[in-house]
């Protein structure tokens, strides 16, 4: 099979997949209740997860390893089962993508600060590698790190990853829109600063996840390309911005809504597009259509 890269570079435009949190909610993921362990006590839901967005027309499929850090796990008594767990993630997903779908090993911020003195940066980085070895292991083409708001810490990911895996490397950071009308990080990082760090850390894929629904990442993904014109930019919309209601939150736009703002978003100079939370199936099977015809 062909790299991400090289499908990017010959003139592909790629659909990935949606949400998983929220999908695992509907499905019974009660509060508390640690999703990466469903990779192990209820592997036919992972893998029903991951073969609805393949069916969709996803080209790639993340794994259940959002939350799968040895920190992370810890919350739950499970940071001696990172590799097992991670691996198990890997596994579901690549049953379901078969021999030509990219699995991309999913990798979420520790939870740590590293300026409160909460980690250190060996331990990070240790950390960081431990869940991307067994991720790769598993039969992960590539690894993407997403939701990252510290650059530091998603620097130290990306290099754990590609010093110690095989893979493709991708990184998204979470950016929200500034009442100035910047977009930023929680921790003040631009995506003008995520292109000047993050490629030379060794990522292949940039881009940007959550925090905004379709239409607010077009500026990101222009941002983007005013610092680098070539790399490839990978993007995972909410859909639309979370609503609070009758005590409990979703996400309020249609899979037609997001369709809409496909075509602006490849003029932008996506090259990747898929869905972060709130997105179904139906979100990316109408986002896959509108691809197909550009």
């Amino acid at each position: 099979m062909r790299k991400i890269t090289e499908k990017i570079r010959s003139g592909h435009r790629l659909v990935s997949d949606g949400a998983w949190g929220t999908f695992m909610q509907q499905m019974g993921l009660g509060p508390g209740e640690c999703p990466e362990l469903w990779n192990l006590k209820k592997p036919d839901a992972v893998l029903e997860i991951a073969k609805s967005y393949i069916e969709a027309g996803s080209d790639m499929i993340e794994t259940n390893s959002f939350g799968g850090s040895r920190f992370k796990l810890a919350n739950y008594g499970l940071q001696e089962r990172v590799k097992e767990i991670n691996r198990a993630a890997a596994e579901l997903s690549r049953k379901a993508a078969g021999d030509s779908k990219h699995v991309l090993g999913s990798i979420g911020p520790t939870g740590k600060i590293l300026m409160m003195e909460e980690v250190t940066r060996d331990e990070l980085y240790e950390a960081f590698k431990e869940q991307a070895v067994a991720l790769f292991e598993g039969g992960s083409d590539a690894i993407v790190i997403e939701t990252m708001s510290d650059i530091d810490e998603a620097e130290i990911a990306v290099k754990a990853a590609s010093e110690n895996t095989g893979a493709e490397i991708i990184c998204t950071m979470t950016f929200e829109r500034t009442i100035e009308g910047e977009y930023r990080s929680m921790m003040g990082v631009s995506p003008t600063d995520m292109v000047a760090r993050i490629p030379d850390a060794g990522a292949d894929i940039i881009g940007a996840n959550c925090g905004n629904g379709i239409e607010g990442m077009i500026n990101i993904t222009r941002e983007i390309r005013e610092s680098d014109k070539n790399i490839p930019v990978l993007i995972h919309a909410n859909a639309g911005m979370p609503v609070y209601k009758d005590g409990q939150t979703f996400f309020p736009e249609t899979p037609d809504q997001m369709a809409s703002f496909v075509e602006e978003l490849v003029l932008s100079g996506a090259n990747i597009i898929g869905g972060c939370c709130g997105t179904t199936p139906l979100h990316i099977r109408r986002i896959a259509e509108v691809i197909s015809r550009l």
